[in-house]
C-alpha cells in the first residue's frame, strides 16, 4: 500500500485485499501473516483457508491511477528512480546527493502487487479480482508484478473473469523455494503466456537447478499465443500478427535469504549456483538479501557470541561461536554461516550487488 518501498526490486506496492493461507514451506514464518495478527490484536484474522479476506479501502484503490497520471523517472547516472516535482517542466534533477544528474529519462512504475496477499488465492472474491485487472488495463503506463504461489490457479481465475490473456503490463511471477516447487511449478509459469515471467526465490531453502526454464537458444516465439519457430526466415505470428520474440522462458530470477526471528539459513553457494545458472543463460538476476545468516565475509567482525549454521549431509548444524574462539578458528573450519541480523548482512553477493532487470517487452 506504499507509494515508495524498501522492497529491492519494486518501486512501490499495493494491496488490493489482505489476507491469505499457507500452501508452501517458503510460507512457514510468513511476515503478511505476523503483521496481520500485530494489527488484530495478537490473531490473524484475515489467515487461513476459511478465514476471510479483507479488501482495502476505496481510497488505497485510487492510488495507482494517481501513479498512472503522475511522471516517474530514472537517472541513467546512477541508477535512482521515483517521482520528482518539476519533471513536466524539464527541471528535473537526480536527488541523490552524491549524482545530482540531469539525465533522467521516463521510466515505467514498478508495483508489486498484494504483498500482504495472493492475487490467485482461492478464497478470494471473484469481483475483487475482476476490479483489480480492471485497474491494471486502466494504468498501461505501470508494470505490475504479480507474484503468486498459486500459479496453477492462473489460466482458470483469469477465464472467470473474462480475461483471455495476461495484460501486457503484467509481470507474471511465481515464488520457488526449493527443487520441489521448481520441477512442479516453473512448467505451469511458462504455459502462460506473459510478456514477462520470473521467479522469486526467496526463501530458498535448498540447492536448486532451473536451467531448464531458460529459453532454448534460436527458437522464437509468440508472447501473446504461444507459437513457436525456429525458422530463421520467420515473419509476424501467423496466429494473430504479433511480433516474434525469443523463445518463452523464465525472463528474470530473484534471489534471497530469510529475515526474521525464526529465519531459516541460505548456503551461500546456492545463491551463487543460481547466479551462474543466469549468467550462462544471459538471463538477469537479483540478489535481493541475506536475510538473518550471512557468510563471514558479510557478518564482519565479531563483537559477542553469535549463532552459527554448517550445512553437512544435506541438513543444518547449529552452534554458537565466541569472539575469543572465533579469534583462533582455521578458516576451514569457520562456519557456513553466521547469525549476524539482516541489516548487518546486507546485499552484497561475493563482495558487489546484483541488481539486473528484465526489460518489459512492448
Amino acid at each position: 500500500m506504499s507509494e515508495n518501498t524498501k522492497i529491492e526490486w519494486t518501486d512501490s506496492t499495493f494491496n488490493p485485499w489482505e489476507g491469505c493461507a499457507k500452501v508452501s514451506p517458503g510460507c512457514d514464518h510468513c511476515y503478511a501473516e505476523a503483521r496481520n495478527a500485530r494489527f488484530a490484536g495478537g490473531t490473524a484474522v484475515n489467515w487461513g483457508p476459511s478465514a476471510p479476506r479483507r479488501r482495502t479501502s476505496a481510497a488505497n484503490w485510487r492510488k495507482p491511477i494517481s501513479w498512472e497520471a503522475r511522471p516517474f523517472l530514472q537517472c541513467r547516472a546512477c541508477g535512482w528512480r521515483g517521482d520528482q516535482p518539476g519533471a513536466a517542466n524539464g527541471l528535473a534533477v537526480c536527488p541523490e546527493s552524491r549524482c545530482a544528474s540531469f539525465d533522467l529519462v521516463i521510466a515505467r512504475r514498478r508495483v508489486f502487487c498484494a504483498s500482504l496477499a495472493d492475487v490467485f488465492d482461492n478464497e478470494v472474491d471473484l469481483l475483487w479480482r475482476r476490479d483489480l485487472f480492471r485497474l491494471i488495463t486502466d494504468t498501461p503506463n505501470l508494470d505490475w508484478l504479480l507474484l503468486t504461489k498459486r500459479i496453477g490457479n492462473v489460466p482458470t481465475m483469469l477465464r472467470h473473469i473474462g480475461v483471455e490473456r495476461v495484460p501486457d503490463n503484467v509481470w507474471l511471477g511465481a515464488t520457488i523455494v526449493n527443487q520441489e516447487e521448481a520441477d512442479r511449478d516453473i512448467p505451469k509459469l511458462l504455459a502462460v503466456p506473459a510478456r514477462v515471467r520470473f521467479l522469486s526465490m526467496e526463501p530458498l531453502l535448498g540447492p536448486v537447478d532451473v536451467r531448464f526454464a531458460f529459453a532454448d537458444a534460436g527458437v522464437i516465439c509468440c508472447r501473446t499465443c504461444g507459437y513457436r519457430t525456429n525458422d530463421p526466415s520467420h515473419g509476424p505470428c501467423p496466429n494473430d500478427g504479433s511480433t516474434l520474440r525469443s523463445d518463452v522462458g523464465v525472463d528474470w530470477v530473484i534471489v534471497g535469504g530469510e529475515s526474521g526471528t525464526e529465519a531459516r539459513p541460505m548456503h551461500p553457494d546456492w545463491a551463487r549456483d543460481l547466479r551462474d545458472q543466469c549468467a550462462a543463460a544471459g538471463v538477469p538476476f537479483l540478489f535481493k538479501q541475506w536475510g538473518e545468516w550471512a557468510p563471514g565475509e558479510n557478518a564482519g567482525y565479531q563483537k559477542r557470541t553469535e549463532a552459527t549454521a554448517h550445512w553437512w549431509d544435506g541438513e543444518w548444524s547449529f552452534g554458537s561461536i565466541t569472539p575469543r574462539a572465533a579469534e583462533t578458528l582455521h578458516c576451514d573450519d569457520s562456519p557456513d554461516l553466521w547469525r549476524c541480523g539482516k541489516r548487518a548482512a546486507g546485499r552484497h553477493l561475493d563482495g558487489r550487488t546484483h541488481d539486473e532487470f528484465p526489460e518489459a517487452q512492448r
